[in-house]
């Protein structure tokens, strides 16, 4: 199998020193993919032939030149499949790009294909494996997206959040996943979940490439932050009201890393006040109230093909009540309002980015409740990969900011990363 470089950075100064193509790049990928696919079910779409001609209609110019990204596949990329992981939609083919995929092919970049997703991302896993940890779940929803950046088959892949589906599956596998503060990048082309969360984020081999695809998709100087990799003057650590979930292992893991920044640099434990406890469990009424909304034409039109889990929480949804959904959505306004007064002198957060690690495929794809929180606060959260559980499988750490302050994230997330390994 053709050697290439591991980071997308990598890619680009290789093809810079003209060392290597983008097209032989690509091959290289494709040989990857034939290699491992069949064993870890990544891609919902993979067409070589596509793949190319979508490269040969690249720019050859800008900041993601000649890069391939895989698309989750509840996301539209022109001419492939977007089946949003139902039947509903199956032999569905997309006539326009989403506008974060639109941007990256302003940018250089090309679609390379669709990645599996599990049900309008939601519950009903996908086929996906874990490659960093064979037997265990790769996370949901963005699955297929981690799997492929983790296997090496790609540099890039697009992924959404509206619970924990970036940064978990991304603390599965092993790599880097960055969830943007909420409406950072544009969802237009997306196939919505729920409006009060979701998000657009992106997984990648180094947080660098991670920084560099979402400044080539905003304009903001994200790169500069996370190659500065500057340490926190003052760094927040914070186990999260979901502390309780935490496995055993995780705990103590947990405690040594705290116990190893300690010596570093300043850093103080945050307890979050009780009405963050509060919010915590009030996410997932939120979501499903707002998943009936934008699955209103599905649960109506085609509820026979919806999964039995996503269809009993459709119906149950239907029966709140909208002065319910509007205090809860109030409370979401506070906390992202006081969550400033509420951290002080503090810029940067720690916390665990799930309860332990991947657990076995057949039980599903874990748990989110280390995410929820973060994602209805709408702040930036990047995963930081290099802890292990004693069997090898990997654990995450997530660097947390304010809302709005990315590139804060992106720099303490490389800072960290350099710890980490």
């Amino acid at each position: 199998m053709t050697k290439i470089p591991d980071t997308a950075l990598g890619a680009l100064a290789a093809f810079d020193a003209g060392t290597l193509t983008p097209e032989n790049y690509l091959r290289a990928l494709l040989e990857r993919c034939e290699a491992d696919e069949e064993r870890i079910r990544a891609w919902s779409f993979l067409d070589p032939e596509i793949a190319l001609a979508n490269l040969h209609k690249a720019t050859g110019r800008g900041k993601l030149r000649g890069l391939p990204v895989a698309v989750k596949d509840n996301i539209h990329a022109q001419g492939m499949p977007r089946t949003c992981g139902s039947p509903i939609y199956s032999g569905s083919v997309s006539t326009t790009d989403a506008s974060v995929v639109s941007l990256g092919r302003i940018a250089g970049a090309y679609a390379m294909g669709k990645t599996e997703t599990t049900e309008f991302a939601t519950y009903k896993p996908a086929p996906t494996h874990n490659p960093a940890a064979f037997g265990h779940t790769p996370g949901g929803s963005s699955s297929g997206s981690a799997a492929a950046v983790a296997a090496g088959m790609v540099p890039f892949a697009l992924g959404t959040q509206t619970a924990g589906s970036v940064i978990r599956p991304a603390a599965f596998c092993g790599i880097v996943g960055y969830k943007p503060t909420f409406d950072l990048i544009d969802m237009a082309g997306v196939k919505g979940l729920a409006r009060s969360f979701d998000t657009l984020g992106v997984f990648a081999r180094s947080v660098q490439d991670a920084a560099l695809f979402a400044e080539a998709v905003t304009g903001l100087p994200l790169l500069a932050a996370a190659r500065s990799a500057e340490a926190p003057q003052r760094l927040g650590l914070c186990r999260s009201p979901a502390w309780n979930s935490a496995e055993p292992e995780l705990q103590s893991i947990w405690d040594a890393l705290c116990s190893k920044l300690g010596k570093l640099l300043p850093a103080k434990d945050i307890e979050l006040p009780g009405r963050y406890a509060k919010a915590l469990s009030a996410h997932p009424h939120i979501m499903t109230r707002e998943a009936y909304q934008a699955l209103s034409y599905e649960w109506h039109n085609h509820r026979d093909l919806l999964s039995p889990q996503l269809s009993t929480t459709l119906g149950d949804a239907c029966k709140m009540s909208e002065e319910e959904h509007a205090s809860d959505r109030a409370m979401i306004a506070e906390l992202r309002q006081s969550f400033h007064t509420v951290l002080g002198d503090v810029r940067v957060l720690l916390a665990p980015s799930a309860a332990g690690p991947a657990p076995q495929w057949e039980t599903g794809t874990g748990s989110p409740a280390f995410n929820q929180l973060w994602t209805l606060l709408g702040v930036p959260c990047v995963n930081v990969p290099g802890l292990t559980s004693s069997d090898g499988r990997p654990i995450g750490v997530q660097v947390i900011a304010r809302m709005g302050c990315d590139a804060q994230a992106m720099s303490a997330a490389a800072w960290l990363s350099t710890v980490l390994h």
